[in-house]
């Protein structure tokens, strides 16, 4: 076959991808053939043009076949381990990209957690105690979005994909429309699930309180998510430039001050609506109505670009879930505040559950790039084709095995850091006790460690179902992690209050 000179230098492909190069012909000529999942060898002519096609909910984000990474023979990719389209990197520089933003995104939710202990004292928090149940539901849908954002882009930035100016823009624009309206819509589910579970755990809900609770979680949502995505876009476009893997850095560094920041609009967005609930209450019906008339126009703005206008109708299932599974965990936090006995858990619930929806974003969007690299759709490596042995998260010779280890070595020093710095932060007066500290330790390793495998098994099954785990895996990973961490938290302080361990010295 003899491709003209001008079709050599330019080629279109249709579908998600757009404009791309094409390698050729005496790379792919020289490259060895790559035998698919249904066992078809295809040919060079398929290599070079796409038919045009319908994407669904089964494909994943940028089609596999323009990974260069993927154009690898099933036996080739078994003798390397599957790593050959991964960025090479050397373990003391995995643990040095891990580990900045780890403390970055562990401050910022000892931060939050100081926060929340300071404001649940204002008069709309003692008011309407519901509130509460929306804190892990937002913050984990923050969290959500974020790092299922990150580990798109992450992906993309890997495989390539951000080379192209026009492409770039296209795929950051209609990603951060996407996300705006999953946070207005979600802002305004995690509202009603808030009415919902508090209706059913006091028996009543006044109709001033839901008009309240919408707009809160509305606002905070929609303002959260747009001022946390453009940083998010900054760190991983910067993070393409510096050489780092944004793997590594992207997901810790969107959850760093986002819980902050969250929890801040939460606070002030409640308290200035309560103050406006008596005698104005027509001015929260009026914010509702404003984001409500955003939504065609994020729903236009992200339908333009294939890729999200895949997540436009198929990526609401993972993130709706995950903030009912959230909602469940607030539910639990929003109990144990109310026993003045078991009132101290506020300053940590942030910390534990943010720490662990970190470490196991990283793993997630690590073992995501991987299969995206490597693999077709629905094509696993063969010690994956089974999660019954949780063993094998942290034992192999792997790059995913190693950086399993490294984020589960990373709870102990982290929480030991995040533990003194509550303490220094709240004044040095008590010390927390040792008993304190070994169960809340216990706590944040049994989390960890759930949170991995899960992750290992949930990465490499929804791949071999066809779905882009970048896109579903991380909002139900940090919804467990949430549900995970309250409960075991919850459990802690209730072990110490009954053993007479006030939790500190």
């Amino acid at each position: 076959m003899v491709v003209p000179e001008s079709q050599d230098n330019k080629l279109t492909q249709s579908g998600s991808a757009g404009w791309r190069s094409i390698p050729s012909l005496s790379q792919l000529s020289g490259s060895p053939q790559h035998v698919n999942s249904n066992g078809n060898i295809p040919s060079v002519n398929a290599g070079l043009y796409h038919e045009p096609r319908e994407y669904s909910e089964t494909d994943s984000l940028i089609p596999n076949e323009l990974y260069s990474g993927s154009r690898l023979s099933g036996s080739t990719r078994e003798k390397d381990g599957g790593h050959s389209g991964a960025p090479a990197e050397s373990l003391c520089s995995m643990v040095l990209q891990i580990l900045v933003p780890f403390l970055l995104a562990g401050l910022g939710t000892v931060s939050a957690g100081i926060l929340l202990d300071l404001v649940q004292n204002w008069d709309v928090f003692q008011e309407i105690t519901e509130i509460f149940i929306l804190v892990p539901a937002v913050l984990g849908m923050k969290g959500n979005l974020e790092m299922t954002l990150a580990s798109r882009l992450s992906t993309a930035v890997n495989a390539g994909k951000m080379e192209s100016t026009r492409e770039k823009w296209m795929l950051i624009v209609g990603n951060l429309a996407l996300k705006q309206l999953q946070a207005t819509v979600l802002g305004l589910l995690a509202s009603l699930m808030a009415t919902v579970l508090g209706w059913m755990a006091e028996g009543k809900m006044p109709f001033n309180h839901i008009v309240l609770l919408c707009s809160t979680s509305v606002s905070t949502a929609f303002v959260a998510s747009l001022l946390q995505g453009v940083i998010m876009v900054g760190v991983i476009i910067g993070s393409k430039r510096m050489g780092i893997n944004p793997d590594n850095v992207a997901t810790p560094m969107a959850a760093s001050f986002g819980d902050l920041i969250t929890l801040a609009l939460l606070a002030c967005f409640s308290q200035w609506f309560y103050s406006f609930l008596e005698f104005y209450p027509y001015v929260l019906y009026l914010v509702d109505l404003c984001y409500l008339c955003l939504i065609p126009v994020w729903v236009s703005v992200s339908s333009k670009h294939p890729a999200t206008n895949i997540l436009l109708r198929s990526g609401w299932e993972p993130i709706i879930t995950a903030m009912v599974i959230s909602s469940i965990g607030g539910l639990i936090l929003d109990k144990t505040v109310s026993d003045p006995n078991l009132a101290g858990i506020i300053l940590y619930a942030p910390v534990i559950n943010g720490i662990g929806g970190n470490l196991v974003s990283i793993q997630s969007s690590r073992i995501s790039t991987n299969l995206h690299l490597n693999y077709s759709p629905g094509e696993v490596p063969a010690d994956r084709r089974n999660c019954h042995n949780p063993c094998h998260t942290f034992f192999g010779s792997g790059a995913n095995h190693r950086s399993a280890q490294v984020l589960l070595l990373l709870v102990i020093p982290g929480q030991l850091i995040f533990v003194h710095t509550i303490h220094v932060m709240k004044g040095g007066h008590t010390l927390p006790s040792p008993l304190f500290i070994i169960v809340f330790l216990s706590a944040s390793l049994i989390q960890v460690f759930s949170l991995l495998c899960i992750a290992d098994c949930m990465v490499h099954c929804l791949w071999r179902k066809g779905k882009d785990p970048d896109s579903y895996s991380i909002p139900y990973l940090t919804a467990l992690g949430d549900l995970l961490g309250t409960a075991l938290l919850s459990l802690a302080f209730l072990m110490l209050w009954c053993i007479g361990d006030s939790g500190s010295v």
